[in-house]
């Protein structure tokens, strides 16, 4: 307790790991976007360990879009991760944490993550939040994780990035007839996996490599680097010496 109360959080970015508990293809655990979310948080700190604390990962995210006929996953609706995110923010600033920037390793996330940076943006002038999704967190990390469709489950990129952080948690037999093409081109409805997919993968994991894998990882913890750096003496653009008050909505 003493070291977290001398830690000087008013100062620090807080990142917080945002993930998923969901099946991800015969060949990678169902912990895999909240174990590359975390990975990714705790390689920033190391870069800059006076500047960041990491918080604790969420490790259900909005699965809702893998459907139910893929045994492993759990969800929460949009609005009840909203409310988590919110509230994540608010409590960590009871400890002086006044800026997040939640690293996001799951696609479903982004909306709940938009809506509530949006809630406290609002809500929460005093507060500072926003997040960054691993798989467009660079031109450079899109183009690499995108190279066998664009809606990316369990393909070359992911699978790539988990043989790069543990090898061992990875099938590799059954890695090399997972390959499953991206049938979302030019769809003008969304569908739930079951009827994307037919073993949960969307892309080639078959084509994987632990050297992409890292290629990816280091890209993307020099973007988080980046906007750290960034977050660390932005301010806002115009300061507004008459602030609007904010209401209390009913």
């Amino acid at each position: 307790m003493s070291r977290l109360a001398n830690a000087n959080l008013d100062r620090r970015i807080g990142l917080v790991p945002v993930g998923a508990t969901e099946q991800h293809g015969p060949h990678l655990p169902t912990d895999t976007d909240t174990r590359i979310a975390s990975a990714l948080c705790d390689a920033a700190l190391a870069r800059r360990p006076d500047d960041i604390v990491v918080l604790p990962p969420i490790t259900v995210g909005c699965s809702l879009g893998h459907g139910t006929a893929f045994p492993g996953t759990l969800s929460l609706f949009p609005d009840e991760l909203t409310t988590v995110l919110v509230r994540y923010a608010e409590w960590a600033s009871l400890s002086g944490l006044t800026r997040i920037l939640f690293v996001n390793g799951h696609m479903g996330n982004a909306t709940p993550l938009a809506a509530a940076t949006d809630v406290l943006r609002f809500r929460r002038p005093d507060l500072r939040s926003s997040w960054i999704d691993w798989w467009k967190a660079d031109d450079r990390v899109a183009e690499l994780v995108s190279a066998d469709g664009q809606d990316i489950h369990a393909n070359r990129g992911e699978t790539s990035v988990v043989l790069h952080l543990a090898p061992e948690l990875v099938d590799i037999d059954a890695m090399r007839s997972a390959d499953d093409i991206d049938r979302t081109t030019s769809l003008a409805f969304r569908y739930t996996a079951e009827s994307l997919s037919r073993n949960g993968v969307t892309g080639s994991p078959s084509e994987a490599t632990p050297e992409l894998g890292r290629e990816i990882f280091e890209l993307i913890v020099d973007a988080i680097d980046r906007q750290v750096g960034s977050a660390l003496v932005e301010t806002a653009p115009l300061v507004n010496a008459s602030p609007a008050p904010t209401p209390t909505w009913i």
